[in-house]
């Protein structure tokens, strides 16, 4: 017999943690619809986001090095799928919902800025007098408002929990809400888990591609005690494990430490404070889901070496300082030749202003796109 939305919610139901997310408990959507009749709501929040144009200019967004450098590096998309996996992992074994926590994460970054953290820092100086630029907030922006593809709404029209899993810059603000009900001051676990979840990526995977890159040596990781213990954990299992296959090896299982640990943390404080709802993990003592201080010392001086080996080197450093000089000059351009921007941005002008319009615009540009454009109006030279 094939499975109905009102099947798999109790299968929810019944699976579920006490203080785990609930799809036919959610407190719905800003614009009323009629309910899927086979998917439960955060999987229909998975799939718009997927199916969105927003989500798929990911595929052209730099990670950490310049789009078309290279075949093998992340993007913004690669990133994200990495993200997800780990997220749904976390989920999994904490027995809370697994759509939710893939739908925050799948959103997380989509609107995100072209040419990575440069880009963004270079954005939030261009509208530093016009409301700055966050792509966290950016992404609400797309997911809430700028998408245009449903009939009788803007954006993606998600489910509330998504949203507030994408508000975690405010949730620590007092009495910070949304739609009327409280976002913190800790998000559910599921949200919880999609951050977590997006360091425990990038902090394993940028290894990689650093090594790839030649930016960083195997030497130089050595150095450090994180490195070492997810090393010596490939050695014991696979002795004769050397080169290019012990590397890739020791990235995987930087993921399996991160994950253990997180894992460890959460079994500890969910003995010790036994929530029984949402509400008693978003007023808990602490976060549910985190590293122990112990792994966040180890964490420390990894992190630090990314970027001052990797983020700030000036192979990484010189390329992204032109891609975000010709981004400066495009926004500027947009400026003075409004007419210049698609017609769906040209929309908005009125409600939104001249700089937010043309803010949102290069933010939803991908590397490519903002090149081309450059290129077309002579800004390369």
């Amino acid at each position: 017999m094939i499975e109905s939305r009102s099947d798999r919610e109790q299968i929810e139901d019944g699976m579920l943690a006490p203080f785990a997310a609930r799809s036919a408990a959610s407190r719905g959507r800003v614009h009323p619809e009629v309910r899927a009749s086979r998917r439960v709501a955060f999987q229909r929040d998975c799939d718009r986001i997927v199916n969105s144009k927003c989500f798929r200019r990911l595929e052209y967004k730099t990670q950490v090095f310049v789009i078309g450098t290279q075949d093998h590096y992340r993007t913004r998309l690669t990133h994200t799928m990495e993200m997800t996996q780990v997220a749904r992992t976390l989920a999994r074994a904490l027995r809370v919902n697994e759509d939710l926590a893939a739908a925050i994460s799948l959103a997380h970054d989509i609107g995100h800025s072209p040419f990575g953290h440069s880009g963004e820092r270079a954005l939030n100086e261009l509208m530093g007098d016009h409301g700055g630029f966050d792509h966290n907030l950016q992404s609400l922006r797309w997911v809430e408002m700028l998408e245009e593809d449903y009939p009788g709404f803007n954006g993606l029209n998600l489910t509330w929990e998504v949203r507030a899993g994408l508000r975690k810059h405010v949730s620590r603000d007092p009495g910070a809400e949304l739609d009327g009900h409280p976002v913190g001051p800790w998000q559910m676990v599921e949200g919880q888990i999609a951050d977590v979840a997006d360091d425990i990526a990038y902090q394993a995977h940028d290894a990689e591609d650093g090594l790839e890159a030649g930016l960083i040596t195997l030497d130089q990781l050595r150095d450090m005690e994180l490195w070492r213990r997810a090393e010596e954990r490939v050695t014991a299992l696979h002795p004769a494990c050397e080169g290019q296959r012990l590397a890739s090896a020791t990235i995987r299982m930087l993921f399996t430490l991160q994950v253990e640990d997180v894992l460890e943390v959460a079994e500890q404080n969910l003995q010790a404070w036994n929530p029984a709802s949402i509400s008693d993990v978003m007023n808990a003592p602490d976060r549910l889901v985190a590293f122990s201080p112990a792994f966040q010392d180890m964490l420390a001086p990894y992190r630090r070496f990314l970027f001052n080996e990797m983020y700030f080197h000036p192979a990484v450093s010189a390329a992204g300082d032109e891609a975000v000089r010709l981004m400066t000059r495009l926004f500027e351009h947009y400026l003075e030749h409004p007419d210049d921007l698609g017609h769906k941005a040209r929309r908005r002008l009125e409600t939104e202003g001249l700089h937010r319009t043309v803010c949102d615009y290069v933010a939803g540009c991908t590397d490519r796109f903002a090149l081309e454009e450059c290129r077309t109006y002579g800004l390369t030279t």
